[in-house]
């Protein structure tokens, strides 16, 4: 077993490298392959020559891309110098380099939005979760019943609305219709957690309203396969519980395809959930990388594109380990 979870780290490790590599390809190598100086991307909008010089003479641009990706990829574990002739700077790791809009660390900007996205997304995935998985489950036990079709009715309706509609409209229900939270907005969690959940309760349901239906769906679909099994009549011809049945043998090994699907979300949602962050205003990793899109501040583009990949690969390795202990089956023999 410790092998088995060894070799998906070092599998993971190998991709985020892989990742890191096709990304210093993306924004360094193939612009200058086009013809464009990839100085002139990273000094923002309208630069006149003296910034690009000096950006070129920071980055060591003019070196070779050996060079380059060995002095980025040593920034990100150890920090890195910043050369711009007169001016010699130090970024310790794990630096991306500095945003051209506010000239602070990319690395202190994710930080910064990290908590509110982070906030945003785990509320959310245990909502949907629990909701999903459990809806899903009584769907397949009542097959055809009254709760199956409403449960799929409100399936097809949280799949078919787009977030910022559903986002607009309980913002216009709870802010200025009802005056439930008159002004939803982001509050810390150390500084007040109750207003922290009472302000982010919105937001965690149209963020899970559609990821909730997708998981009732599949959670559904998976059961009713998992119950025509052998060995499921088997455990009810021994007379067992049909709580045990349903519980014990039917939903474990219907889990694996939610697990998979459920990590590859969240490893998503924590690169930054981009139109619920947009609706309610929240400052988050998908709200900085929308600015950086808009003002061209490649490094924090760069930066947040490698973060977000990060936490979907590390989603992925969980999702392997965590197979193993669901379903024997996968264990390595």
């Amino acid at each position: 077993m410790a092998r088995f979870i060894l070799g998906r780290l070092i599998g993971g490790i190998v991709i985020l490298w892989l990742v890191s590599v096709l990304a210093f390809v993306l924004f360094f190598v193939v612009p200058k392959a086009l013809g464009n100086n990839p100085a002139v991307l990273f000094a923002g909008r309208s630069p006149d020559p003296a910034t690009i010089a000096g950006v070129t003479r920071k980055l060591g641009l003019d070196r070779s891309y050996v060079d380059q990706y060995w002095d980025f990829l040593r920034g990100v574990f150890v920090g890195r110098h910043f050369d711009s002739g007169s001016d010699r700077s130090w970024c310790p790791a794990p630096c991306l380099g500095y945003s051209f809009r506010n000239d602070q660390p990319v690395w202190s900007e994710i930080v910064d939005a990290l908590p509110v996205t982070a906030s945003l997304s785990i509320g959310a995935a245990v909502l949907f979760l629990v909701v999903g998985v459990s809806t899903g489950v009584i769907s397949a036990v009542r097959r055809g019943g009254l709760f199956d079709r409403i449960a799929a009715a409100v399936s097809l309706a949280g799949v078919s609305l787009p977030v910022y509609f559903t986002g607009l409209l309980l913002l216009l229900l709870v802010s200025y219709k009802w005056h439930i939270i008159d002004n939803v907005h982001y509050v810390d969690f150390t500084h007040n957690p109750a207003l922290w959940a009472w302000n982010l309760i919105p937001a965690w349901l149209v963020l899970s309203l559609l990821y909730t239906a997708n998981y009732q769906r599949l959670t559904r679909a998976s059961m009713i396969e998992t119950l025509g099994e052998d060995y499921v009549r088997t455990a009810r011809a021994k007379g067992l519980r049909e709580r045990t049945v349903i519980g014990k043998h039917a939903l474990r090994p219907a889990l694996t395809p939610i697990v998979t699907i459920f990590g590859l979300d969240l490893g998503v949602l924590f690169g930054g959930a981009i139109l619920t962050e947009h609706t309610f205003g929240f400052r988050g990793l998908g709200a900085i990388s929308i600015d950086a899109v808009n003002t061209q501040d490649l490094p924090v583009t760069m930066g947040v594109t490698l973060f977000a990949a990060f936490f979907i690969i590390l989603a992925n390795v969980l999702v392997d380990v965590t197979y193993a202990f669901i379903d024997p089956r996968v264990r390595p023999s």
